[in-house]
């Protein structure tokens, strides 16, 4: 199948032992898609000439060569994989694996006493950072979210937390008016109900609801960025009441209706991607969380770890790129161009 992540293509496949594979969805032949074709011999089938790449990205097979191995350049990129929560993961760059930052765990999943939902998938019309900085800011719930009582932070109550790769805050609330979902579980008491949300690298936002001291929901959402205008969320729900199988699709209506609240706001704001300047909104001591998100980012980006999007655009359809995977680290002579990517100053 076909994933189309920053604007780049990309062809993801099991093998006939059911491991997953990622690989740069264009074939080095003549630029055919690879996610267009079928597998063979656990091998990943070009559908304009038949070539043959292994998940390693490595060519098997070229039909029309009759004689001798395919040579050493006939490879595209293939990115490490890690299946979990019912979720692929891809690690798109070139790290080796003891300098990338480790997958974000999930600590009540499989504990006694919790319920975990299936991953809801949604797709918004929105910038990815402009999603994750909607999650950390805990002004806007008396605006945005009417079904969850328009929660009201509690002036003072903010505490924040910096760990690795990311920023907590947690805060007491209440709520304005009572919830839309009449449930006597999600009933909150004003002198416990707490909240708070945190990111975890640049893609990764936990929210934590905790109504009453003992009634807690947890989501963790998972960003993927489709293009500059576009994002796919993957949430992963879990709470500790409820527990009752036969409640899951009426929890999962609860969290959608709270999602596309969020939906209508995330999908009309302007401009449509995160001003590249702080100076280019107002912002105030509200906005603390989200800008040490900012903050984050722009150490990231120091780094050699952002898209160059501008390079990216100009470029159209005149160049397949691909985002260096760690065998470039290894070995040379790459058919398809590295992606562009914003350097810092020192670089």
């Amino acid at each position: 199948m076909r994933v189309t992540l920053f604007g780049l293509r990309f062809a993801a496949f099991r093998d006939s032992s059911g491991a997953a594979h990622v690989l740069a969805d264009t074939c080095i032949h003549r630029g055919g898609s690879l996610s267009k074709g079928w597998i063979k011999d656990d091998c990943l089938v070009c559908p304009y000439h038949g070539w043959e790449y292994q998940g390693d990205g490595a060519c098997a097979t070229i039909p029309s060569q009759k004689k001798g191995k395919p040579p050493a350049r006939a490879k595209v990129d293939s990115y490490p994989v890690d299946e979990r929560y019912g979720i692929v993961f891809a690690f798109l760059g070139d790290l080796p694996e003891n300098e990338r930052p480790p997958m974000y765990e999930i600590p009540q999943l499989g504990q006694e006493g919790w319920r975990a939902s299936k991953p809801m998938v949604n797709e918004i019309g929105c910038y990815m950072e402009r999603a994750i900085e909607n999650g950390l800011d805990p002004f806007h719930n008396e605006f945005v979210h009417p079904s969850q009582g328009k929660p009201q932070l509690i002036d003072g109550s903010m505490e924040i937390e910096e760990f690795p790769y990311g920023t907590k805050f947690m805060a007491r609330f209440g709520e304005i008016d009572d919830k839309l979902t009449g449930l006597n579980e999600l009933r909150s008491d004003p002198a416990q109900l707490k909240a708070g949300s945190w990111y975890y690298g640049p893609n990764t936002l936990v929210t934590d609801i905790q109504f009453n001291g003992v009634n807690n929901f947890i989501q963790y959402a998972f960003e993927a960025p489709i293009d500059e205008t576009k994002t796919r969320t993957y949430l992963v729900n879990l709470r500790n009441c409820m527990l009752d199988p036969e409640l899951d699709e009426q929890v999962a209506k609860i969290n959608q209706k709270v999602a596309l609240e969020d939906f209508a706001i995330l999908e009309n704001l302007w401009p449509i991607r995160t001003p590249d300047s702080m100076h280019k909104e107002l912002l105030t001591e509200g906005d603390v969380i989200l800008v040490r998100y900012r903050e984050h980012l722009e150490e990231w980006r120091q780094k050699g770890w952002q898209i160059d999007r501008h390079a990216l655009r100009e470029a159209g359809c005149d160049t397949a790129y691909a985002i260096p995977c760690p065998g470039r680290r290894t070995s040379g002579n790459w058919i398809l161009d590295p992606v562009p990517l914003l350097r810092s100053a020192n670089s």
